[in-house]
């Protein structure tokens, strides 16, 4: 008899991947630190204790990420804050599906420009916000909006700001280790008279070249991973696949960049903005900042029946 699966089991599996790859990231970060101050001559005790120092201050630099992130993308956004009464069918959909999700309704931005996207932002449910652009409520029907609120609303309660910002603070380590190390190397700072054992030193130098690249990689894997997450709980929400399938379908076929966006914002949106530069080549997908297209409309279609 054939298994059938429900919305709540594309949930679920999503956010055991989702957690797996963290936690194999984790240990990789702690690795990729461990062997770059080896290969900078510190002993084993010394190697640890740089690994700690490390992990500290990438703590450090995700609490800044954390309160002050929102803030910065909505700048950049060039999103203003509107009230219900400047759009009040979009303020009833934001509503209304917060209370079926059971989080307090965030505030709702607006970015003035025709091309079709939406994103969401903010440390925790209580300081969220919601960003549209002018062009998605022009262009889309009430199913298709709530489809794509669903889905930021997903991302809001399933902390996905949160876990983006420690994948990128963690990307941001290794690559900062992995560039100094190398500098230090060209430039002879190294201690030559504490060079340690000459195979971590060989491991240190692969490290630095190929570690900030596989970190991306899983920075990029973790991001497409929390997009078929956030489909599969805004699912939940509308219980209307469709919608949100036709949402992505119109959004996808808008060929009108986004000009507020750029490579380091694209992740948060519900379809990357930089259109046209999506790779689809299986190895170059690997460089995609969201799944493809086919496959999230395909997963949603999927669903159809089964919430």
């Amino acid at each position: 008899m054939a298994t059938v699966n429900t919305a709540w089991d594309h949930v679920s599996g999503n956010i055991f991947k989702t957690w797996l790859i963290m936690f194999f990231f984790s240990i990789f970060t702690v690795g990729v630190i461990y062997v770059i101050a080896r290969g900078f001559g510190y002993g084993e005790v010394g190697g640890l204790g740089i690994t700690g120092f490390a992990l500290i201050m990438a703590g450090l630099m995700n609490f800044v990420s954390y309160y002050w992130s929102d803030k910065i993308v909505l700048g950049i956004s060039g999103a203003k804050l509107i009230q219900k009464k400047d759009n009040p069918e979009i303020y009833r959909i934001v509503e209304n599906l917060c209370i079926a999700a059971g989080l307090p309704t965030p505030k709702v931005y607006i970015i003035n420009d025709t091309a079709t996207n939406a994103f969401a932002t903010g440390r925790d449910p209580k300081h969220a916000a919601i960003a549209f652009t002018s062009g998605i409520l022009q262009k889309l029907n009430k199913q298709e909006l709530e489809g794509v609120t669903a889905h930021e609303l997903s991302h809001v309660g399933n902390r996905d700001t949160l876990v983006m910002a420690v994948v990128s603070v963690l990307v941001g380590t290794i690559a900062l280790l992995s560039d100094f190390f190398m500098r230090s190397m060209l430039f002879g700072g190294r201690d030559r008279e504490n060079k340690g054992n000459t195979i971590f030193l060989v491991i240190a130098i692969v490290a630095a070249i190929l570690a900030p690249i596989v970190a991306m990689l899983i920075q990029l894997a973790v991001s497409r991973r929390r997009e078929l997450l956030a489909d599969a709980s805004g699912v939940l929400l509308t219980r209307y696949p469709q919608g949100l399938a036709s949402a992505l379908q119109k959004i996808s076929s808008d060929r009108e960049p986004l000009e507020v966006a750029n490579r380091g914002t694209a992740h948060l949106y519900i379809v990357n903005p930089l259109k046209g530069q999506e790779a689809k080549a299986w190895l170059a997908s690997l460089f995609n900042t969201h799944p493809p297209i086919e496959a999230r409309i395909k997963a949603l279609r999927e669903m159809e029946g089964k919430v």
